[in-house]
């Protein structure tokens, strides 16, 4: 089976084309040109060159193509570029869609996000939805996913078959680009943070996501959306995961809330300058107070979705970050 992937040096990106690569799939890597794709050209795969912003450059890349994995966004926790992140994660997919029905591509399979989701009071359980506004989302990046997500679900049909999924906090091995998460847990093996924050995500291992997508493109249901998540877990049993694991001590002083809101601008500004993701901007910290009890039941109905301990997750992300010296 012949498929594209747009956004696949990203880190559920590039995992997925790994596990396609395994399934048997002929794959072509859609990425932007100077993108760094070492850790991708030890696979069997082709390459397209483009951008989401040209839709020219997608036509060429999804021609003869039968599957498109639409993974290609920016993920702004921060106060980022929101132009860019628009055009990007909204326009950048209309230009998908409209590449896809050009050169008539059978299945679209969209990554979305569970940010896109309407918040629900905490203690309900948040399933899929098919009403996305992005006025009812807080942040940047759930208001473009929001808009793209609902744009998608008004070209469903036969021309076009198109299946969303929502995956929660990513983490694991295989991620080799800046990232919020990243960061948070090669600091706290590095003994880099002296304090954590009260409460908690819903935090899913990428390589469950990448299994996930590919049963979304094999078995999903066109014009359904599924959720694909892990396990919630709080900030401070996430560090004291991380300790059980390395041997070094998680933080024991916890920072107020309202106090590590207020100073989450000066922090994205400190992490600016060293050249790192910020761990905790005021949108975070925001996040992490949200009801996150996403449930994954219809995509484990539906599609055969699993996810593996949280132990599990950790345990691999560390030794993936060690084996490359990022973790002392």
């Amino acid at each position: 089976m012949k498929c594209v992937v747009t956004g696949a040096t990203g880190h559920i990106g590039n995992v997925l084309v790994r596990y396609l690569v395994k399934r048997g799939y002929e794959v072509t890597a859609f990425v932007k040109e100077g993108e760094k794709i070492d850790f991708l050209k030890e696979l069997p795969i082709s390459f397209a060159y483009g951008d989401v912003r040209d839709i020219e450059s997608l036509k060429k890349a999804f021609a003869g193509q039968k599957i498109v994995f639409h993974l290609a966004g920016i993920i702004e926790i921060g106060n980022g570029n929101k132009k860019l992140v628009r055009q990007v994660n909204v326009e950048g997919t209309r230009n998908v869609v409209e590449a896809c029905k050009e050169m008539k591509v059978k299945r679209l399979i969209y990554t979305s996000s569970v940010h896109a989701i309407k918040e629900l009071p905490k203690g309900e359980v948040i399933t899929e939805t098919k009403e996305f506004s992005e006025k009812e989302v807080k942040g940047t990046y759930a208001k473009t996913k929001a808009e793209a997500t609902k744009l998608l679900l008004e070209e469903v049909g036969e021309e076009l078959e198109i299946v969303i999924v929502h995956p929660s906090g990513v983490i694991g091995p295989y991620e080799y680009m800046l990232s919020n998460l990243r960061q948070l847990i090669i600091d706290c093996a590095n003994k880099k943070i002296g304090a954590y924050l009260e409460g908690g995500y819903n935090f899913v291992d990428v390589r469950d996501v990448a299994e996930g997508i590919i049963l979304a493109a094999e078995k999903g249901k066109n014009g359904e959306c599924y959720i694909l998540t892990g396990h919630q877990i709080g900030v401070k049993e996430l560090m004291k995961q991380i300790e059980n694991i390395t041997g070094v001590k998680a933080p024991k002083f916890k920072i107020a809330r309202w106090f590590a809101f207020i100073t989450g601008f000066l922090s994205e500004l400190y992490y600016k300058m060293v050249k790192e993701k910020p761990l905790f901007t005021s949108y975070a910290v925001y996040t992490l107070g949200t009801n996150s009890n996403f449930s994954s039941a219809k995509a484990k109905k539906e599609l055969g979705y699993q996810v593996r301990p949280i132990e599990e997750t950790l345990k691999d992300t560390v030794q993936w970050f060690k084996d490359r010296g990022k973790i002392k």
